[in-house]
């Protein structure tokens, strides 16, 4: 068939997808802080594409025209391709400290500053129970 009309639209609209849409789009620039931390923003990207298009009929004339001469003329085309890209902030990915966290950028972040902080109370909870008791502490107890 060679080169169709709805073929060249559709490799422009999808090259330009690509010049808009790479990866630092998703996954940003990291930057670090004045304490060693680095931050990287983490994005969602949505797209979408359609392409269509159709050949017209020639007027009953040219019809006649077009099989006298044993050559076939091209049919007239019609045609078009839009895209969208949607790049949505989801939050920042921060390094350092010895840990690695995700900061939402929604609101409703309480559920996860909770999860967050289960480790660490966990760990303290831990040290607690484990911990022994000191000689002073037994001999405060006995006179008590």
């Amino acid at each position: 068939m060679g080169n169709h009309p709805i073929e060249l639209l559709m490799k422009t609209a999808m090259e330009s997808i690509q010049q808009i849409v790479d990866v630092n789009t998703i996954i940003g620039d990291p930057v670090e802080t004045h304490d060693g931390s680095v931050i990287i923003p983490i994005s969602r990207v949505s797209c979408g594409f359609a392409a269509g298009g159709s050949e017209f009929t020639p007027p009953d004339n040219q019809k006649e025209q077009g099989n006298s001469g044993g050559s076939a003329n091209p049919l007239p085309f019609g045609g078009g391709a839009g895209a969208g890209v949607s790049v949505q902030p989801v939050g920042f990915l921060v390094v350092g400290n010895g840990a690695i966290r995700l900061l939402p950028v929604d609101s409703n972040v309480v559920i996860d500053r909770i999860l967050d902080t289960v480790p660490d109370l966990m760990d303290k909870l831990s040290g607690m129970l484990h911990k022994k008791k000191r000689p002073s502490d037994e001999i405060i107890l006995a006179r008590e």
